[in-house]
């Protein structure tokens, strides 16, 4: 451990080949360049909303998120389900889980077809997650969902199907975290009658599976090897937890010096992924770019990927915390949190109906999140230059619940009418909106999202029209403080319609415009109100 030298995020030391990407580009492998090349497309500002398809092996015991790292944690629920489920981890392992992963009715035509009747303007696959399966048909990559697992490319599979309904294809990337996300693998228990004996990452060989359905692969590929290891003589369940809350679970964009393969590894998987299924958005799981300089490779190869076809930039990049400068570069993505303020630039957060990886218990308590709140995210959101990204998460055989069809249709209600007047193809108003709910901003904080209602309001502007969507339905005439005449700069509101109602009773004052909107109707969710006049936008 102390003799290994760490690369900064920087990559400073990392003696990674700069090779120009292998098509004809016009971006290098810089931030300056990838900030002369960047723009937001049209398409994405107009899209606002997509849903995500973030399926992989860790649904099969449709138990929650991070399943296959948490599993190896003694004392975290993960690990009891999966001792009582499955066996001990140093018997029965991720690779057992991984072996059990068929997805019998995965269908990517019908979902799509779903969830653009949701209102989905682009879909998303998952090519990666921090298991290091790719799940796509990888040469760099043996553990693949070509070879293992359902035996499909899910990748193609889902390009096909969203390109079919005329739809925005993407991508997500997490694979870049695998190598230290997997250490628990390589843990014990720290207590009881197997106390101090490995778990099945430290003991696997290729020889091992021998007869097995990974046959000829070498399971440490899998794993990515030790790095952070647990040392021996970790004798209380507090120490392992400190040991893990202080090194295995920090999140890092680098690696240690004796990981460059698997740095070189990841460009080499990234860039396949973008040459063989050409996706409009492609998704980091990252602060920022990974891996210094190779993060940064990706990114040029990608954006010149799209010039070399198009002749232009017409795909988007997301990355998560970025600096001022990075974001002259890529899209921002803010997970499962929320934007104080109007953005000068599109960005884009993600959020879930429930767990990022299919959890049993959100449909047997019917805790997933209502399409009602989804659409308070949603406006929200774009009234801040946003879109919002939605996953609905997939059980492991590959199919969606009746709870999750059901919210699916209550958004696709409201989307047909009042999104295609208020949302798709919009842009912000001067200000996003008003109301009494201060939202803070950041990622995952989306709790504070409860407190919303009807006094909350939030703008956006359609072919010349000035919508406000009220963040409920009001039982109480609304006041709008914002449209009042003595902030208008001599404009005035003229007439109100309720979109998918009729004329609105208004009452146009210096201070504020009063709404009076009549009763909330069966399924009546946000309403949208089109506010006409002059001088409004």
């Amino acid at each position: 451990m102390n003799r290994r030298t760490f690369l900064s995020a920087s990559g400073s030391t990392i003696g990674l080949a700069m090779a120009a990407p292998a098509t004809a580009q016009t971006t290098t492998p810089d931030w300056s360049s990838l900030a002369a090349a960047f723009r937001v497309p049209d398409w994405f500002r107009d899209a606002k909303f997509g849903i995500w398809g973030h399926w992989g092996p860790q649904c099969v015991p449709e138990f929650g998120d991070w399943y296959g790292r948490k599993m190896y944690e003694q004392g975290d629920p993960f690990y009891d389900h999966h001792r009582k489920t499955y066996g001990h981890p140093a018997d029965t392992g991720f690779i057992d889980i991984l072996g059990q992963w068929r997805g019998e009715r995965w269908d990517p035509a019908a979902l799509v077809t779903r969830w653009k009747a949701a209102g989905a303007r682009y879909v998303m696959g998952m090519a990666g997650h921090h298991d290091n399966v790719d799940l796509f048909d990888s040469s760099h990559h043996p553990w693949n969902s070509v070879r293992v697992g359902p035996k499909r490319d899910i990748a193609a599979g889902w390009r096909d199907a969203v390109r079919g309904a005329g739809l925005r294809f993407g991508l997500s990337n997490h694979i870049s975290h695998a190598w230290h996300w997997w250490q628990t693998a390589y843990g014990y228990d720290a207590t009881g009658p197997r106390a101090g004996e490995r778990y099945d990452a430290a003991r696997l060989t290729k020889r091992d599976g021998r007869g097995k359905y990974w046959d000829g692969l070498d399971p440490q590929a899998l794993y990515t090897g030790p790095s952070f290891a647990p040392p021996d003589g970790i004798r209380t369940q507090a120490a392992m937890d400190d040991w893990v809350e202080s090194t295995s679970r920090r999140w890092m964009e680098f690696a240690p010096s004796d990981k460059l393969p698997f740095v070189t590894g990841w460009l080499a998987r990234q860039k396949e992924m973008v040459e063989k299924y050409r996706p409009d958005i492609v998704y980091f799981d990252n602060t920022g770019l990974p891996f210094g300089p190779a993060g940064v490779e990706a990114a040029a190869h990608f954006y010149g990927q799209s010039i070399a076809d198009k002749g232009a930039m017409d795909v988007v990049l997301t990355g998560k915390l970025l600096t001022p400068f990075q974001r002259t570069a890529m899209v921002e993505d803010v997970e499962r949190g929320f934007s104080d303020r109007l953005r000068p630039e599109p960005w884009q957060t993600c959020t879930c109906l429930g767990d990022w990886h299919y959890n049993r218990s959100r449909f047997t308590d019917k805790s997933y999140v209502p399409a009602h709140q989804v659409l308070q995210r949603l406006a929200d959101v774009v009234s801040k230059n946003g879109n919002l990204l939605l996953s609905v998460p997939m059980r492991g055989d590959g199919s969606i619940d009746s709870e999750e069809e059901r919210i699916l249709s209550d958004l696709g209600r409201w989307m047909t009418r009042e999104g295609e007047a208020a949302i798709y193809g919009s842009r912000p108003w001067r200000i996003y909106g008003e109301g009494p709910t201060d939202l803070a901003g950041g990622m995952h904080n989306e709790g504070q999202a409860s407190r919303l209602g009807a006094n909350d309001v939030r703008f956006t502007v359609k072919n010349g029209t000035l919508n406000a969507i009220l963040l409920d339905w009001p039982t109480a005439p609304v006041r709008v403080a914002s449209l009042g005449r003595g902030r208008l700069n001599g404009g005035s509101v003229e007439r109100v319609t309720l979109v998918g109602g009729g004329r609105v009773r208004f009452v146009a004052g210096d201070d504020a415009l009063m709404l009076t909107l009549p009763p909330r109707p069966a399924g009546g969710q946000l309403p949208v109100v089109r506010i006409e006049g002059r001088g409004l936008v």
